[in-house]
């Protein structure tokens, strides 16, 4: 299965909890499916071009949250696609992501009248793009 995750080196998040958060993210919105084997410790190290005790250590977590079960020997499987992340986390995930916006935007001195109203933009193009209307994209992208 192929597993996409992008780390952001210059963000405040710890690369670990980057890694959780995107595989969890993956689980939960059916990417990665019950019984996905994901890429080895050291092939997933290799390929983010991180330590392989950072792989090692968000795969014990993952774990010990169910989202994950090592099969000794055999490799590492998605435990289960009915995950849910509470409300609590889901807040801190996109917190983390809104507060890089934010620093970007002060660093940039845009108004925060101006990004309000390009993530208002965003977040509609999206909802807009779930629900299947078929926009075709944002007029100032």
């Amino acid at each position: 299965m192929a597993i996409f995750i992008r780390i952001e080196p210059s963000s405040s998040v710890p690369i670990y909890r980057q890694v959780i958060d995107q595989i969890k993210y993956q689980v939960v919105t059916g990417v990665l499916k019950e019984g996905d084997k994901v890429p080895s410790v050291r092939e997933l190290a290799a390929r983010l071009a991180i330590n392989q005790n950072t792989v090692l250590k968000v795969y014990n977590e993952l774990c010990r949250q169910n989202v994950l079960k090592i099969e000794r020997g055999d490799g590492t499987y998605v435990s289960s696609n009915k995950q849910t992340i509470p409300v609590a986390e889901r807040r801190k995930i996109v917190s983390n992501v809104l507060r890089e916006a934010a620093i970007l935007a002060v660093q940039l001195e845009l108004p925060i009248e101006q990004v309000g109203e390009l993530l208002q933009k965003e977040y509609d193009y999206i909802v807009s793009q779930r629900a299947g209307r078929g926009k075709t994209g944002l007029s100032e992208k």
